[in-house]
């Protein structure tokens, strides 16, 4: 059985009316939707933007509400409508890292309360102290930082406190909605390594959205491209970027700049 299981996903939205005169409209955010992540997985989720990728993900997450079609992990069904509290069994099996580290880390708190809010938030035992220390070490930061506050951090440093907050509760799915993007190319790599690195160790179960398809070709083993609120394509990472069956994944991958070699 899938861990996160997918069945005719579709999401709606209501247009706002631009005047009185005009009739409500609804617009489609995604197409229904069939998609199975096996646990220990990888799987990569590309397309231009648009294409419903964050859609997807937020109702896998049950962040939002789908207009039609069921969401099932580990088994489970998942009722985006229901409280906040009777949904923690599924923020305890899940952990997500934002684009932007600055802007998900809340300024007043320092890092280690950050870190912390997941163990307070789900009502987990035990001595979170130790175990914030111990995931600050796991992410390549110095225990100590935990009294620092986020303007203190470099971006790549707040990125791994973004990580270290996310897997603090021992979530089995890590999801990830762009989380490279908005790194240099050095610190990217790091976090890259960081990435690979915990899911070997952690046994975790990887959802990465993103528009780098070379982040894609590294840590994913699967992968899904969307276009229109539709899945175009998807299967094993390789076969998908190096044979694309589909016109658009090919525009797709023609669209990655190259940089040309020196002439001699």
């Amino acid at each position: 059985m899938s861990l996160i299981e997918a069945r005719g996903l579709r999401r709606d939205f209501v247009v706002p009316k631009r005047t009185a005169f005009e009739r409500t409209r609804r617009q489609t955010a995604l197409e229904p939707t069939d998609l199975d992540v096996q646990e220990g997985s990888a799987v990569g989720i590309i397309g231009e933007s648009g294409s419903g990728k964050s859609t997807l993900v937020r109702l896998l997450l049950g962040l939002d509400h789908p207009t039609a079609g069921t969401v099932a992990v580990d088994g489970r069904p998942v009722d985006a409508t229901a409280s906040a509290r009777s949904l923690h069994w599924l923020r305890r099996q899940t952990g997500l890292v934002f684009q932007d580290p600055y802007a998900s880390l809340d300024p007043r708190m320092t890092a280690g309360q950050i870190v912390r809010e997941p163990l307070w938030a789900l009502g987990i035992e035990g001595d979170h102290r130790t175990r914030v220390r111990e995931v600050l070490a796991q992410v390549g930061l110095e225990p100590e930082m935990g009294d620092r506050y986020p303007h203190e951090f470099s971006g790549g440093q707040r990125q791994r406190i973004a990580l270290a907050r996310a897997i603090v509760h021992g979530p089995r799915i890590l999801v990830g909605d762009e989380p490279l993007s908005a790194l240099d190319v050095t610190v990217r790599a790091q976090i890259l390594d960081l990435l690979r690195e915990l899911r070997a160790t952690s046994s975790l179960t990887l959802l990465l959205v993103s528009h780098d398809i070379g982040v894609v070709q590294n840590l994913c083993d699967t992968v899904v491209v969307m276009k229109d609120g539709r899945i175009v394509e998807r299967g094993a990472t390789a076969d998908v970027l190096l044979h694309p069956t589909q016109d658009y994944t090919r525009k797709l991958l023609a669209a990655i700049p190259v940089i040309p070699a020196p002439e001699r």
